[in-house]
């Protein structure tokens, strides 16, 4: 199993920006798509941003379109989230998976492997 770590989070002020990282240990990226969800205090896990490797295509919550980014890193050993424009709602957990689908899925429930998250606090 693909072992999974995010970084880059930490505490911003409301309109700041943090870049988060998805790594996995001892293998690249390639043939996966990856998806970025995040979790709040008390509220379900949900879909933020993903992309596909076949097509490089890119997805993103109707909350974060705009503010958020997501790119790969050219060696494919790395996907980034470039958030901007950060708000008090932002604040939770940033966790990233991956698929073989081309068109990765919002659901959480079509996952099975998780990294240990990195939290994002946004202050007002």
């Amino acid at each position: 199993q693909v072992q999974l770590e995010e970084s880059g989070g930490g505490l911003v002020q409301t309109g700041g920006s943090l870049r988060l990282s998805c790594t996995a240990s001892g293998q690249t990226f390639s043939g996966y798509s990856i998806t970025w969800f995040r979790q709040a205090l008390g509220k379900e896990r949900e879909f933020v941003s993903a992309i596909s490797w076949s097509f490089s295509r890119t997805y993103y919550a109707d909350s974060v379109k705009g503010r958020f980014t997501i790119s790969r890193d050219s060696d494919e050993n790395t996907v980034n989230l470039q958030m901007n424009n950060l708000e008090p709602e932002d604040t939770a957990i940033y966790y990233c998976t991956i698929s073989t689908l081309q068109h990765p899925p919002r659901a959480q429930g079509a996952y099975c492997n998780w990294g240990q998250g990195t939290q994002v606090t946004v202050s007002s």
